[in-house]
């Protein structure tokens, strides 16, 4: 007598399971619609022409015009792509360089107040990097790196340092400290240990800090509209705003610049996402 209702059960819960699957997909495919459907308009949109953008915005371009790409490169994409590059390149070296020496101090190293030097570094998440424009606009022009790249560079790095730190030492807290020791033992220094042992295996919560970096340097406004005057020294997302008052209404041609824009981010994400992920869900666990 019992068979019957142990079936049921059994039924029950594999329809509750099959609908919970199905709510999940679905909310997935819708969020992956939600991502991807934007970026793939704004690629289209790049090979029309105005009148064809306007009269179906939806639909695929009639023609591959290339050409709108040239444009784009030649009203000065190619010179924002350089400067975004140079900026987001040093700084993902230092920010994540300096960041992993000052989380292996903190962590392996016995520092006099490493917990209170680890409070100050977490308070520095709390400062808006807006809040701080009118002070560090006389700070750069006391350092003469004012409308430079430089000026960049060592912002990007400073307001970065906080966050990384505390990434990596989260990596390291749990990593067994006998590694070290059987690496002194062996007569390596703590510069040897650090540059040979710690960073090799710190390589996805390295490869992680580095493409949060990356994003974060290639797509800053703020710093590089206030500090940087120059139009040849302008990175993308200023350049293209500036390319955009100079095209006014051609506007297959400001999204052929976005395209670019977007593009190497994209590559690198895809290029580097298992490292990603990996060290910021093992990151994150410790």
């Amino acid at each position: 007598m019992a068979v019957a209702p142990n079936r049921a059960t059994r039924a029950d819960g594999w329809i509750g399971r099959t609908v919970v699957q199905v709510l999940i997909g679905i909310g997935l495919l819708a969020l992956v619609l939600a991502v991807v459907y934007p970026l793939l308009w704004m690629v289209f949109s790049s090979f029309k022409n105005n009148s064809e953008l306007f009269a179906n915005p939806w639909s695929l371009p009639g023609d591959m015009r290339w050409g709108n790409f040239e444009r784009a490169w030649n009203a000065g994409v190619v010179r924002f792509f350089v400067n975004s590059t140079l900026v987001t390149a040093g700084s993902i070296v230092t920010t994540t360089l300096i960041s992993a020496w000052a989380a292996y101090g903190l962590v392996r190293v016995k520092v006099p107040f490493s917990n209170a030097i680890t409070g100050i570094l977490l308070g520095g998440l709390m400062v808006a990097p807006t809040v701080a424009l009118v002070p560090l606009f006389g700070l750069l022009q006391r350092l003469h790196i004012y409308d430079s790249l430089w000026a960049l560079l060592v912002l990007y790095t400073a307001f970065r340092i906080p966050f990384t730190t505390f990434l990596i030492r989260a990596y390291l807290i749990d990593m067994p400290r006998e590694m070290d020791e059987a690496a002194y033992v062996d007569g390596a220094t703590r510069t040897q240990i650090f540059w040979r042992l710690v960073l090799p295996v710190c390589r996805p919560i390295l490869v992680s800090a580095a493409l949060l970096q990356a994003l974060f340097a290639w797509n800053e406004f703020a710093f590089a509209l206030v500090f940087i005057s120059d139009s040849d020294r302008k990175t993308l997302p200023v350049g293209l705003m500036d390319m955009q008052s100079r095209l006014l209404t051609e506007w297959p041609v400001q999204f052929a610049g976005l395209t670019m824009a977007a593009l190497p981010m994209i590559v690198l994400f895809l290029i580097g996402q298992r490292q990603f992920l990996r060290g910021l869900t093992e990151g994150m666990g410790k």
